[in-house]
This record gives C-alpha cells, structure tokens and sequence, in this order.
C-alpha cells in the first residue's frame, strides 16, 4: 500500500474538486473546438470525437458528486461512510463510456457498410489540426489526472484519468482515419469512428469490473495480504498470526484478523500487545478503514512442543 496517499477528506476534496475543474473546463473547450473543426472538414470521425469529449464533461461532474458525496464523515444511517459513493461514480462513468461508444460505432458501420463511396468525401485538414490537437491535450490531460487519483486514491478519478487517456486514443484514430481519407480511401474516416468505439468500450468494461469488484468486498490483493502479514507478525514474536481477511469498501479496506498469544499471558498483557498490533496497522496502512484483532490462546500442544 502507498504510505503517502493523502487521507485527510477535506484535502481529498479539494484535490478531486481543483482537478475536476480542470478537466470539465479542458472537455468543454475541446467539444467546442472538435465539433466545429469536424462540421466545418466534413468528418465522421472528428464529430464523433467530439461527441466523445462531450461525454467527458458529463463523466466528469460525475466523478467530481461521487468524491464530494463520497468524502462525507459516517453518520447514523451510514456508520461505515461513504466512500462506496466514488464506486457508483466510477459505475456511472463506465455506463456513459460504454454507450458513447455504441453510438459512434453504430454511426461508423452505417457509413461503411450501407453508405455509397460517391456519397462520401475528403474531410478537410481544419480537422487534422483537430485530432492533433486533441491528442496533445488529452495525454496531458491523463498525466494531470491519474497523479492526482494515485495522491488521493480514488477510483472515481482514475475512472476519469482512463477517460481522458480513451479521448486521446480516439483522436489518434480519428488522425488516421482522416489522414486515410484525404489520401484517396474516404472510407478510412469511418473506420476511424468504428476503431474510436471499440477502445471507449474496452475502457468502459475495465472501469466498470474494477468498480463492481470494489462494491462486491472484494479482497484485496495478494501482495497488500502479505505486507499486512509481515506488519501484524512483526509487532511482536510471541504472536502467531492465524487468519487475516480483508475486504475493500470504496477506495478503503477493512482489516480482520485473528492472532494467538502464550496461554499463560495476561489478560492486560494480550490486550496490549492486540491493541499494538491494530494501531500499527491503521498506522502503516492509510487505506485501512478500520482493523479487528481477536486474541486466541496459543494451543496448549504448542506449549507442549516447545518444552
């Protein structure tokens, strides 16, 4: 687990909000910028790109409800949090992706399959400077997005960084495509838009099964499960670690485990040593919302074996 990950919810906030902004503000002016370039250059794919760019704008305040609603402080109807509200938003976004997409697809195969060659033409090289542009904007974009997601650890606005990252993809298809097109294979400007949908999809689907493992209490990881294994056993050598579950809620994880101490011990000793070993992991482990330690007496075979 990353031991710098930022924890305190009002920065959280404030991060997803400042990043937030940016994004909603960068995706408008492109939609402006894309759309225009594409009806003006006559090209499929420039239009579908910016029907894509548009969609990041909607998944963008998205991400930026489900981190507001997801930092808010437990309550009595909800004594566990909220932090599930930034697996809705990242949900949300993977279902908006996963449509956009279908809709530029449907729109590519139409004109592939079931539009006369004589119909279409040449998109002009305003949309070039389009896709080019795009792309820049949109990996920088990424890059801005997916730093700030590590530093807070939110799916939601990894969800958005991906989202960016599937708009530069798209525009560099749509670069192709429109290349394609103004060397003398008009077609190529559809298969672009066809190509846009398949990797926006690709990305929904990704999005959408890390979210579900994460609503689900999905375990995690094998390397997180050994690193606790290694803390919780390195607390004390008299304790034997016997079980350890965890399970993820939101971008946080509950810790369970289950630890035996010599027989013979005190009650106030066991205590101590249980009590040791769970701040040591709150401590150690950013991600972990909350840590259970039961105490088990060490068998007394045990006992036996050593003596």
């Amino acid at each position: 687990m990353n031991n710098h990950v930022v924890t305190d919810v009002k920065e959280r906030e404030q991060i997803a909000t400042r990043v937030s902004t940016v994004g909603i503000v960068g995706n408008v002016v492109l939609t402006v910028f894309k759309l225009i370039a594409g009806v003006a250059a006559n090209s499929g794919a420039m239009v579908s790109d910016a029907i894509h760019s548009a969609s990041d704008v909607f998944a963008t305040v998205v991400v930026l409800l489900g981190v507001k609603f997801g930092s808010k402080a437990p309550d009595k109807e909800h004594p566990y949090g909220h932090e599930r509200f930034e697996c809705l938003a990242a949900i949300a976004v993977a279902l908006f992706l996963f449509c956009a997409g279908i809709t530029i697809g449907f729109s590519g195969i139409q004109k592939i399959f079931f539009t006369d060659a004589s119909e279409l033409q040449a998109p002009g090289v305003l949309a070039l400077v389009a896709a080019f542009t795009s792309i820049v904007v949109k990996e920088a974009m990424y890059w801005y997005t997916i730093k700030a997601a590590q530093r807070i650890d939110s799916a939601a606005l990894k969800a958005s960084a991906w989202d960016h990252r599937s708009d530069a993809f798209s525009s560099i298809g749509s670069f192709a495509g429109i290349f394609g097109a103004r060397c003398g294979f008009p077609r190529l400007d559809a298969v672009a838009s066809l190509i846009i949908c398949i990797l926006i999809v690709k990305v929904g689907i990704s999005i959408l099964r890390e979210a579900i493992d994460k609503m689900v209490d999905h375990a995690c990881s094998d390397e997180v499960e050994q690193e606790l294994r290694q803390a919780i056993e390195g607390v004390d050598d008299r304790l034997a670690l016997d079980t350890l579950r965890t399970r993820e809620f939101g971008d946080k994880c509950y810790v369970e485990a289950e630890i035996s101490l010599p027989g013979e011990m005190t009650l106030q000793e066991a205590h101590e040593i249980g009590h040791q070993v769970h701040d040591h992991v709150e401590n150690e482990f950013p991600k972990v919302k909350h840590c259970t330690i039961h105490l088990n007496p060490e068998p007394a075979w045990e006992n036996e074996k050593e003596q």
